[in-house]
């Protein structure tokens, strides 16, 4: 079977032994996420801890496609997260990304540092009385507007995919994972507020986030405010809608 192993410059004199690391992911590591599409293990390499993603298998049509006409998921999560990190922004370190050839793509792995943080954006969604949760909205808020003066929409900015480390100084840092949909280029107002539709926000979350990203944008606050609703909005009641037919029809 034909493999393809790229790796940062960091890790380029650790090539052969990335490549044997990568080859024992069945057998060696622990399980962080086991799935039907893909999964995590964590495993230390030379002293160090890393997380190994694994995605689906894909059909013969689809490792096709991966192969000649479109970049596998594990090349693209490695290329974004080196764009994240060449302006300033932050995702787990990345390591190495693997894809293993029969006809198609069968196999792909990314690699990353693993990362030890406080929370995820999903426990500001469950937990209003959480700790400093409106400073940290409002950082959040001014992480996504860098995002989008990068040029950059996380197609996934979802609360599962922001990880949330304190730095311990009133400060948060915010690491995205999960990066193999993006789209880069100019946004402009109506995108950005549509960027937000995924993260679940309460109405109280959307009046602190609104605030925030008005006054960085420039525009004002009631208009952030009515359209960074309406796409929350739309988007949960499209949701709510789809579990209610699954309920309905046993799906």
């Amino acid at each position: 079977m034909k493999r393809n192993l790229v790796v940062h410059a960091q890790y380029d004199a650790q090539r052969r032994e990335l490549e044997a690391f990568l080859q024992a992911f069945h057998t060696s590591g622990t399980y962080v996420a086991q799935g039907e599409r893909n999964s995590i293990k964590k495993d230390t390499f030379s002293g160090e801890m890393l997380s190994i993603k694994k995605f689906k298998t894909p059909n013969v049509l689809q490792g096709l496609i991966y192969r000649f006409f479109r970049k596998s998921k594990a090349k693209r999560s490695f290329q974004y997260a080196n764009k994240l990190i060449s302006v300033g922004l932050h995702t787990p370190f990345p390591v190495a990304y693997m894809e293993k050839f029969k006809l198609g793509l069968a196999e792909s792995f990314y690699v990353s540092r693993h990362l030890e943080y406080d929370l995820d954006f999903r426990v500001l969604n469950h937990n209003p009385r959480y700790p400093n949760r409106e400073e940290i909205l409002r950082q959040f808020a001014q992480f996504t507007f860098r995002l989008h003066e990068n040029g950059i929409e996380f197609l996934d900015h979802s609360p599962g995919n922001t990880l949330i480390a304190h730095r311990g100084d009133g400060t948060y840092v915010f690491y995205l994972i999960d990066l193999n949909r993006m789209r880069f280029g100019e946004m402009d107002f109506h995108q950005r507020m549509k960027n937000f539709r995924r993260l679940w926000l309460s109405k109280t979350m959307i009046n602190i986030i609104s605030k925030e990203y008005s006054q960085l944008y420039g525009k004002s606050e009631e208009e952030t405010h009515r359209l960074l609703t309406f796409y929350s909005r739309k988007f949960q009641r499209k949701k709510n809608v789809k579990k209610i037919r699954k309920r309905k029809w046993g799906i």
